[in-house]
């Protein structure tokens, strides 16, 4: 087994709030200058661009997870990883059945662009992508693990859209396959300060949103090869999988 670096939270210009120059493409030559070697597209409430930045993934020889960040009618946000893209294009199902209908105003929120391997503009998605899902956490969440997912709350410490900000407790009654803290100022103090995290896995990420931001944080995994399965396995702390932070 050896350690691998990886970067599980970045967001590309399909996301309002993602800059123009985050296209799959440029998302990948990012990650591999950066010395990662697994990254995770995670969209606001959409799958849309991870199937083709999974396809220049595997042309670089780096690997792609996956995933979406959801936002719950609670407005948490969740990070969602699935084992390919067809549990993927299942999930995006899910979303579009539940994501409220808020017409994006682009010139406030940004543009939603979806584009191809050589950046040419595909689409915009008309929907607010930032908006949130008419579900629950908990129904994220068990959605999630039917389709054999991994589920981890985002960024819990920040003061807004995360699990304190939102609910001001960790809900026991959720399967969750570990926690995203930010390394942002006083992240220690914070996760000193709730020992009731202690009991998950703890993991951190870029959560970026333009190119010079991904891998600012990353977190390393020990595991057999870079794939979903031994991430699980790594969150989990089985076989002699692990999870660090560098």
């Amino acid at each position: 087994m050896q350690w691998y670096n990886a970067d599980l939270h970045i967001h590309t210009v399909l996301s309002p709030c993602g800059g123009l120059d985050m296209s799959p493409v440029n998302i990948i030559g990012e990650a591999l200058a950066k010395g990662l070697d697994m990254i995770a597209i995670t969209d606001h409430n959409s799958t849309k661009h991870c199937r083709l930045a999974q396809e220049i993934g595997r042309k670089n020889g780096i690997t792609v997870l996956a995933g979406a960040e959801i936002n719950t009618v609670e407005e948490i946000h969740c990070l969602t990883f699935f084992e390919n893209i067809e549990k993927a294009d299942l999930f995006q199902q899910f979303i579009d059945e539940q994501l409220m209908v808020i017409r994006n105003k682009p010139e406030i929120f940004g543009h939603q662009y979806i584009v191809d391997e050589a950046e040419n503009i595909l689409g915009e998605e008309e929907r607010l992508l930032v908006a949130s899902l008419q579900a629950g956490i908990d129904k994220v969440a068990a959605r999630v693990k039917e389709l054999n997912g991994i589920f981890i709350p985002a960024h819990i410490n920040r003061p807004h859209n995360g699990l304190y900000s939102q609910l001001g407790f960790i809900p026991d009654y959720l399967d969750m396959d570990g926690l995203e803290v930010s390394r942002i100022p006083g992240y220690e103090e914070f996760i000193n300060g709730h020992p009731e995290i202690s009991g998950y896995c703890l993991v951190t990420n870029s959560d970026a949103h333009h190119l010079e931001h991904i891998g600012a944080s990353y977190t390393r995994y020990l595991l057999e090869k870079p794939c979903f399965e031994e991430i699980r396995l790594a969150l989990k702390n089985k076989g002699g999988r692990k999870v660090s932070w560098p």
